[in-house]
């Protein structure tokens, strides 16, 4: 068998100084005295709420004036559903049932309120015939044949 020495004591690994430690004043100090190359670079704003902080684009944005909004159904649009509606003798939960959409959506068209969809409009001028799109709002829907 070989003769072990037991005092000797082998190091594997030896840990650096952790992230703060490294950066206290006491290891600046250390490192400079041993003539190591040290950088400090200071940081911008450090421990200060800049998160709000005035930028040139903010003078730029309080000068904009144009209102970002939909576009909505014109009350002509309104009315001429309401017509159609009273003159097939529909309710608006009635007419709502025949497109399969909520009673809610025939009175926001009615209204003014509705964002235009295209799909529920070509729906609700089938339903009642009168057209709701186009320079001729109020006009006879004509049947297109269909294609074969």
């Amino acid at each position: 068998m070989a003769e072990s020495d037991w005092d000797t004591v082998t190091v594997l690994r030896k840990k650096g100084p952790t992230a703060a430690q490294a950066k206290s004043k006491q290891a600046i100090t250390g490192a400079q005295r041993r003539g190591e190359e040290v950088e400090t670079t200071k940081k911008w704003s450090a421990g200060q709420n800049k998160q709000h902080l005035v930028t040139k684009n903010t003078a730029k944005l309080d000068r904009e004036t144009e209102e970002l909004h939909h576009d909505r159904v014109s009350l002509e649009v309104g009315k001429v559903i309401q017509i159609g509606r009273q003159e097939k003798g529909l309710t608006q939960k009635d007419l709502a049932t025949k497109i399969n959409e909520k009673p809610q959506v025939i009175a926001d068209y009615e209204a003014g309120r509705a964002i235009p969809n295209n799909q529920v409009m070509g729906k609700i001028e089938r339903a009642i015939g009168l057209k709701l799109r186009g320079k001729d709002i109020g006009l006879p829907l004509e049947a297109k044949p269909k294609k074969k």
